[in-house]
């Protein structure tokens, strides 16, 4: 594999230092990059010790690293403005990737193609999912007549069944993970794109606690500074990458579904670093302006506004502990003729 330009080779503690680090979800190939930078010897070469725990929904672990919980997590963009927005202060100290793949998907014969067509169908989602407050958002940016929908409270566990199953005409969710988990029971759903109409979020941020971040930023640049570089890694060579994520992860490799569903989250995850902010600034880059608009969604659809304070974007969203990545405009070339595949799959 090529190495990236400018990968950092700083040990930054002679003994080893114990960070305890949550996922925002399961282990998935979304995030299979935290375990590379952990079988790779991205955080060893480091000085860090972490352990990787699973989480149980992003603005769940958004609240247990605010807790203390944990020292480190991924956090989408939307939960961690929330926890901001709340009262519980974090700081992101990187973007991983720049969508979340927010959107509705449908089942490949459906009629639906354009918003317009919503109107009058039943509609399933997850209420506490990341993307539920922003429905509404997207039916006013479409044009789509909410009085027309019936919408449809369904169980995370469901969601995907229940719209193969023609209970619902169409399912809110995040579209990645929803068409992985269909390609397993064997549909290939068709989506929406909520990005196509102007409704856009970043997907993680790696994320600490203000304190942590004044007490010891070295600390947190070398847990930046390892899991870019395994971002970087996984961007270059994603089927070793993969490889070593099912190593890790074994109950994934135990049938064809879950090997799949893993080359699918880790495929979506990897298009979408393939974006301006990374290609021009550098790994870990978050683009101030765009995250404002998410802010600005965020107070309107996502939190009680009577009950919540707006975060200042640039006390919360740092870049100066990112860009110490880069891939060279070559390498970037050979990344995105691999990955571009996988958006075109949702439409």
């Amino acid at each position: 594999m090529a190495g990236a330009a400018a990968l950092p080779g700083r040990v930054y503690a002679q003994s080893k230092r114990h960070v305890k680090f949550t996922l925002p979800w399961l282990a998935q190939g979304a995030t299979a990059y935290t375990y590379i930078a952990q079988d790779q010897g991205m955080f060893a070469k480091r000085g860090l010790d972490v352990a990787i725990s699973r989480g149980y929904g992003s603005l769940a672990a958004a609240q247990a690293i605010a807790a203390g919980q944990f020292d480190f997590g991924l956090v989408s963009t939307g939960s961690t403005i929330v926890s901001n927005a709340t009262g519980m202060p974090l700081v992101s100290l990187a973007t991983t990737n720049y969508d979340a793949y927010m959107g509705i998907f449908f089942r490949p014969e459906s009629p639906i193609h354009t918003p317009k067509d919503l109107n009058g169908k039943k509609l399933g989602g997850v209420a506490a999912s990341v993307e539920a407050p922003f429905w509404p958002a997207f039916a006013k940016i479409a044009g789509v007549d909410l009085s027309t929908i019936t919408h449809v409270q369904t169980d995370a566990r469901v969601l995907e069944r229940t719209l193969i199953d023609k209970q619902i005409d169409g399912a809110i969710g995040i579209v990645s993970t929803s068409y992985a988990l269909g390609e397993g029971m064997g549909v290939k759903f068709r989506a929406l794109m909520w990005s196509d109409y102007g409704l856009s979020f970043y997907s993680n941020n790696v994320v600490t606690r203000p304190e942590t971040l004044q007490k010891d930023p070295g600390l947190c640049q070398a847990v930046t500074d390892a899991l870019l570089e395994a971002l970087a890694f996984s961007l270059q060579d994603p089927d070793t990458a993969l490889e070593i994520f099912l190593k890790q992860v074994p109950e994934l490799q135990m049938t064809t579904a879950g090997k799949e569903f893993s080359r699918l989250g880790q495929g979506f995850m990897l298009a979408s670093v393939v974006r301006p902010e990374a290609k021009d600034h550098g790994l870990g880059y978050s683009d101030l302006e765009k995250v404002k608009g998410m802010v600005d969604l965020t107070m309107q659809y996502g939190v009680d506004p009577a009950k919540a304070k707006r975060p200042d974007v640039e006390v919360v969203f740092l870049n100066k502990f990112a860009g110490t990545i880069k891939l060279t405009p070559e390498q970037w070339a050979k990344v995105d003729e691999k990955t571009r595949v996988f958006p075109k799959l949702l439409s």
